[in-house]
């Protein structure tokens, strides 16, 4: 689909969406780029939470939406949200938290909050999963576009993305979380080789 062209990966877990505004999600390592008019940041940890980033994008109308542990660390007009939580931040988008958590690991569990977000935006549903493992929630999901974690680790590997996207059916899976810190080309060429026409890899920008 069309919208697929807006999507541009910044590395890591780090995504904009170039749609009728400017949607960043997990700013990190960033070289700056176009003001933000919404940026969406899933956790508190350092590689998508990060201030430094989020000040290189961030304009005088800038709105931020998190949890409360991100929000802490945040200057601006920061809306706090907790999985659950649907809110329109800025006029014409949707944003719904939803949660993001492992299952088997101790580095984001459940008790914790993190949120993923279903973005609403010119008709289309964009999934960002955030840091999370294939978790039951997943299958009940109603998207248009997924970007997953495919790294392992910290997250679900690309075996388990795969399962992921079996369950809820996305138009179109992309695979992020890989790349730097954990993560490799390869993880993401596996993951949509199993997917075959229903997946596209972006290249860093």
């Amino acid at each position: 689909m069309d919208f697929v062209k807006k999507i541009h990966w910044l590395g890591h877990a780090s995504m904009r969406i170039d749609a009728e505004k400017i949607i960043y999600i997990d700013p990190w390592k960033i070289k700056g780029g176009k003001t933000a008019d919404l940026i969406l940041i899933t956790h508190d940890h350092y590689d998508h939470c990060s201030p430094d980033d989020v000040r290189k994008i961030q304009g005088k109308d800038t709105v931020i939406v998190t949890i409360k542990a991100c929000a802490e660390q945040l200057k601006g007009n920061v809306k706090i949200v907790k999985p659950g939580d649907t809110i329109e931040p800025i006029k014409g988008v949707r944003v719904t938290a939803v949660p993001s958590y492992n299952r088997t690991k101790q580095f984001h569990p459940k008790s914790k909050g993190y949120a993923g977000y279903v973005i609403e935006v010119e008709g289309v549903k964009v999934y960002h999963a955030g840091d999370t493992d294939f978790i039951d929630e997943m299958k009940s999901l109603n998207v248009d576009i997924a970007l997953l974690p495919v790294g392992g680790t910290y997250t679900m590997d690309w075996k388990e993305a795969v399962e992921a996207v079996k369950s809820f059916k996305p138009k179109i899976a992309i695979p992020m979380h890989w790349g730097d810190i954990v993560g490799s080309e390869e993880d993401a060429k596996n993951f949509c080789n199993s997917l075959k026409e229903n997946c596209v890899i972006l290249k860093k920008e």
